[in-house]
């Protein structure tokens, strides 16, 4: 709800989260174990891969907020009986605990809000800007409010410069979290130049020399095969950067032409143009892999690849030199085309197309959004 450290602990242990939550609270009573142990967990435990940016439940900055209006309300209320009536230690006491209160409860939330919340995909910057601007909204209030009150030199002081302290925390999460990117823009900036540095070095002597090989050797050989394989893992290496778990479609259709052109005496070039929302994980893509499997299976030789997309959807061209076939003589136990292909684009809303003839076949693959889920 808050941090995940009690789902966390739950899920690796196996055990009811209620239970691991109850464990907490009755550890904190044995003088406040629980809540140093929680702590403890929260600032080692790592996030589970995938989960780098989790969305919290609980509006803990919100929570902090209102807290600290509580206290705003208890101090402003014994400077009103202060000045109806008269000063008592009592009203004394209320007014430097309700003060303490409405400051550590908007520091709190505004450190929380820029440098927790700021990362929460369900709140991000904005939600991050309304909690720390009324932070130093409350800050303010309290602090003009104490000034206009009066009081001892001591309590004027006290009021004044510890508000402004907390004003001056709030805002320096803003300034933490532009150090962090500024940082980060620097190293990555680092890394790109390291990068181009080591891509020209590689261009000038292993690329030429992996591409030589694949001119002499010929393109369904065996060493040519392998040479066009690693020429492609340097350069997804040098140029692509790291690929995300769910890449799209035309990363996901180079790196399985890699790993076909490993498998077949068969050169596949995959060109793609546009831009397309289609994922790896979507049926386009797999209708397509199972396209350049039959190519590179059947046919061999040169296969290309042409992935034309727009905004709205994609078209794929798998296209092979071989030397065809007929789609009435494929038996009927022999599924790879009209379920893998032509049935799974009719599901969800597209078409697939086969075109074969003694110069070769062509497979298009056809999808636009709003006409079913890819």
């Amino acid at each position: 709800m808050a941090t995940g450290v009690s789902a966390g602990i739950a899920r690796h242990l196996g055990a009811p989260v209620i239970l691991v939550r109850a464990l907490f609270v009755v550890l904190t009573l044995l003088a406040g174990a629980g809540i140093l142990l929680y702590l403890w967990c929260w600032a080692f435990m790592p996030w589970m891969p995938g989960e780098q940016a989790p969305t919290r439940r609980a509006p803990i900055a919100w929570v902090l907020l209102a807290v600290a209006l509580a206290g705003f309300t208890v101090a402003l209320v014994a400077i009103a009986e202060y000045e109806n009536w008269a000063w008592a230690p009592m009203m004394h006491t209320r007014l430097l605990g309700g003060y303490t209160v409405a400051v550590l409860g908007s520091v709190a939330a505004g450190l929380w809000a820029g440098l927790v919340d700021r990362k929460d995909p369900a709140r991000g910057p904005h939600h991050a800007l309304w909690v720390r601007s009324a932070a130093v909204l409350i800050l303010l209030v309290a602090m003009v409010r104490a000034v206009v009150a009066g009081g001892s030199g001591l309590d004027v002081l006290l009021s004044t410069v510890i508000p402004m302290l907390g004003i001056i925390v709030v805002l320096s999460a803003g300034l933490i979290e532009r150090w962090r990117d500024l940082t980060g823009e620097r190293d990555k900036r680092i890394r790109e130049e390291q990068r181009a540095e080591m891509a020209a070095h590689l261009h000038d002597s292993v690329l030429q020399t992996l591409a030589l090989i694949q001119n002499r050797s010929g393109a369904s050989s065996e060493v040519a095969r392998l040479a066009r394989a690693q020429e492609r893992e340097l350069r997804a290496w040098l140029y692509d950067g790291d690929a995300p778990a769910d890449s799209d479609l035309s990363t996901d259709l180079r790196d399985y032409a890699g790993g076909l052109e490993l498998d077949f005496p068969v050169r596949i070039d995959v060109v793609s143009a546009g831009e397309s929302t289609e994922r790896a994980s979507g049926e386009v893509a797999a209708a397509a892999r199972e396209a350049m499997l039959n190519a590179a299976r059947h046919a061999g030789g040169d296969v290309s690849v042409y992935i034309e997309g727009s905004g709205r959807g994609v078209d794929v061209y798998i296209r092979d030199r071989g030397t065809g076939f007929e789609m009435d003589a494929v038996p009927d136990d022999r599924l790879g085309i009209r379920q893998s292909i032509v049935g799974r684009m009719r599901r969800v809303g597209g078409s697939g197309t086969v075109r074969s003839s003694d110069g070769g076949t062509e497979v298009h693959l056809h999808y636009r959004e709003g006409d079913g889920r890819g």
